[in-house]
């Protein structure tokens, strides 16, 4: 279980703080390195998106994980950091937000919040993952893309201080770097990370490389995988972009 100090290292502008953290990490940098910036100029999300805010509306962060476990655990190690994140939104702003499957935090279906991990391995093991988040704070995206802010949806109309938020989220997360290491603890993550879903009993549609399906996601399993009842049985989702046909 790791239970070091955090590392965290601020910056104006970077190109990226996943590709920062990712680069320390082959120099061989201890698990607790935190990389902060005001403004990334080639952010990214899933699937190479860009990840695009005016300086210093976003707290955008990464953080270097250690995890004693396997490459196909790759989603709680996203999940641990996406429930950090929606425990530091309450705490600062009051902003309940919830999970949707695979990345992203929602409020009021809204994107708040998005994550991205990035496996690095050695000698065919995972050696490292880096855990970037990028929650919006005082700008809610692009017009039209439907996002939200802390700003603009958290109690008491007061500005959220990101160093507060990051502060919160650290907190919450040191916690869970534990149950990474351990069979046992991975499946009071996932578990966890069925409670605050809002992807589990929506009717989704799943777009993967060359085809997309729809269904009903009827459970995420204790890798973190998402399983979608289809018309022709279950379907388990490893990686893909899914749309909620409905409301959460």
């Amino acid at each position: 279980m790791w239970g070091g100090e955090w590392d965290i290292r601020r910056f104006d502008e970077l190109d990226s703080t996943n590709t920062y953290v990712r680069d320390e990490a082959r120099r061989g940098a201890p698990a607790g390195l935190v990389a902060v910036a005001d403004h990334q100029t080639a952010g990214r999300g899933r699937l190479d998106r860009r990840w695009e805010s005016p300086p210093g509306a976003s707290l955008l962060v990464s953080i270097l994980l250690r995890p004693h476990c396997e490459g196909a655990d790759l989603h709680l190690s996203t999940g641990a950091v996406a429930l950090a994140a929606v425990d530091a939104c309450r705490e600062v702003s009051g902003v309940e937000a919830v999970l949707k499957w695979p990345n992203d935090l929602l409020v009021g279906g809204s994107k708040l919040a998005g994550v991205l991990a990035e496996a690095e391995f050695a000698g065919g093991s995972l050696a490292a993952v880096v855990v970037g988040i990028g929650i919006n704070v005082a700008w809610p995206g692009p017009a039209g893309a439907g996002g939200a802010c802390l700003d603009q949806v958290g109690a008491g109309g007061q500005p959220v201080d990101r160093t507060d938020l990051l502060d919160r989220l650290l907190g919450a997360l040191r916690p869970r770097c534990g149950l990474l290491d351990d069979a046992a603890g991975r499946r009071v993550l996932a578990e966890e990370v069925r409670r605050r879903c809002a992807t589990l009993g929506q009717a989704v549609r799943v777009v993967l490389p060359g085809e997309e399906f729809t269904g009903r996601a009827v459970a995420i399993d204790d890798a973190g995988y998402l399983v979608v009842e289809t018309a022709s049985g279950l379907r388990l989702v490893t990686a893909g972009d899914v749309v909620h046909l409905r409301p959460a």
